[in-house]
Order: C-alpha cells, then sequence, then structure tokens
C-alpha cells in the first residue's frame, strides 16, 4: 500500500456531496488535498488543505486549478473528478442544451482536469485517477442523457487505463448507484437511509489510492440494492 504522506491529491467536486467526503477523507487520512470548487472562498484554506476556484464549464478553468496546485506544492500525485450533474433527457426530447451542459460537467470536465494534470502524474511514476461514474455507466435505467455521460466517463476511464499505463498512471471508475447527496434528494425510488453514504463511497477512493502499481482496479461497482445484471 502506498503512504498517504506528502501525497498531493487534487478533488474536484469538493464543496459538497461525493467530493466533499472524498477531500475530508483524504485530507483526515494525511493526504495533501487540493479542493477545486465553484466558490472557494466559502471553505477555509490550511495546512495540507487548498480551496480552489474550479467550474468545470469555463474553458482554462482546470489548467488555472493544475497551475495554482504546483505552484503552491510542487507536483500532483493523483486527481478525483467527483464534480458532476444530472438532468433529465429523453431520446424523444427536442432541445438538447441540458445534455449539452451534462456533457461539458460530466466529460469535458474531467478529461480537462486529466490533461492538464498529466505532465506531473507522469513524473509521479505512480499517479492516480478515480473518476465519479455511477451505475447508469454500465447500464440504463430510466434517464438516457444522464446514463450517456456516465458512460463516457467509464470510457473516458478505460482509455486512461491503456494510454499511460507505461508511465505508472493507475485509472479507475467508481461506480454507485443511489447515493445520499442533494443530487437525490427528492428521489423516492430508495428511502434515503437506504442509499450509499457518500462517506463510504470516500474510504474507497483512499482504499483505490493506496494500492501499487501491480494492483490496479478498473471499476468498482458500488450497490445498495440488488442489480441481477451487474
Amino acid at each position: 500500500m502506498l503512504a498517504s504522506h506528502g501525497r498531493i491529491v487534487m478533488v474536484s467536486g469538493a464543496s459538497r456531496g461525493i467530493g466533499r467526503a472524498v477531500a475530508d477523507r483524504l485530507f483526515n487520512s494525511g493526504f495533501t488535498v487540493s479542493a477545486g470548487m465553484r466558490q472557494p472562498d466559502q471553505c477555509t484554506s490550511k495546512e495540507r488543505f487548498m480551496a480552489n476556484r474550479y467550474n468545470a464549464i469555463e474553458p482554462g478553468s482546470a489548467e488555472a486549478w493544475v497551475a495554482s496546485t504546483v505552484s503552491k506544492f510542487g507536483r500532483i500525485d493523483a486527481v478525483v473528478n467527483a464534480a458532476g450533474i444530472s438532468h433529465r433527457v429523453n431520446v424523444s426530447d427536442n432541445e438538447e442544451d441540458l445534455l449539452d451542459e451534462m456533457w461539458q460537467v460530466n466529460v469535458k470536465g474531467p478529461l480537462r482536469v486529466i490533461r492538464a494534470a498529466l505532465p506531473y502524474l507522469r513524473a509521479c511514476g505512480q499517479g492516480r485517477i478515480v473518476n465519479l461514474g455511477s451505475l447508469s455507466g454500465k447500464r440504463v435505467a430510466s434517464n438516457v442523457g444522464y446514463a450517456m455521460s456516465k458512460f463516457a466517463v467509464v470510457a473516458l476511464t478505460h482509455g486512461i487505463r491503456r494510454e499511460e499505463r507505461e508511465a505508472g498512471i493507475r485509472a479507475t471508475v467508481v461506480c454507485p448507484g443511489h447515493v445520499a447527496t442533494d443530487m437525490t434528494i427528492n428521489s423516492t425510488d430508495i428511502p434515503r437511509g437506504e442509499m450509499t453514504q457518500p462517506e463510504d463511497l470516500a474510504e474507497l477512493v483512499e482504499t483505490v489510492l493506496r494500492l501499487p502499481n501491480n494492483a490496479g482496479v478498473s471499476e468498482l461497482l458500488v450497490h445498495c440494492q440488488y442489480e441481477p445484471m451487474l
């Protein structure tokens, strides 16, 4: 297992939900955290924790966040892409604005962060990338637009595994079902207490970040209920 001390991890979507749980867990476990969020002034920076402005839709935001992280900490050892949104989009819908926004945030956002951080992850020799996907990236339930974006996140992760293996980079996509966050606050499909908790996903992310190069995990499917096809 890789030690946490001194390792620099960028976490997007760190102001709430899964991203916040991951940032808190990693910081408390000894990692140094560069937290990407749209309103960093609402979060206090401290030793081993820096709040940075990051907006997945804005061109140049990912590059600026990476530059700020390297300027402060000198390197980047891992990236966790947890920022994401969900809009309901059906095949029969005529408008594409909501789908375009999901594509910008859920797919192009992680891609831009990864591209900007790649030189530093390669230099590390044990670079780690964790993308927050969804079980919607493994099967389509009811929201095809969201599923399309999360299928793409799974593809992105496997592309990284193929292209960057020789550089020592390992990539994992974490695919949960219903998680008790703001995104599911109005969901009535599953009682909230039976949903996966963000803190449990944060524990899985930490485990993946600690694994050595010869124990890479490509996908983690996380269920809160039984699904016979997964």
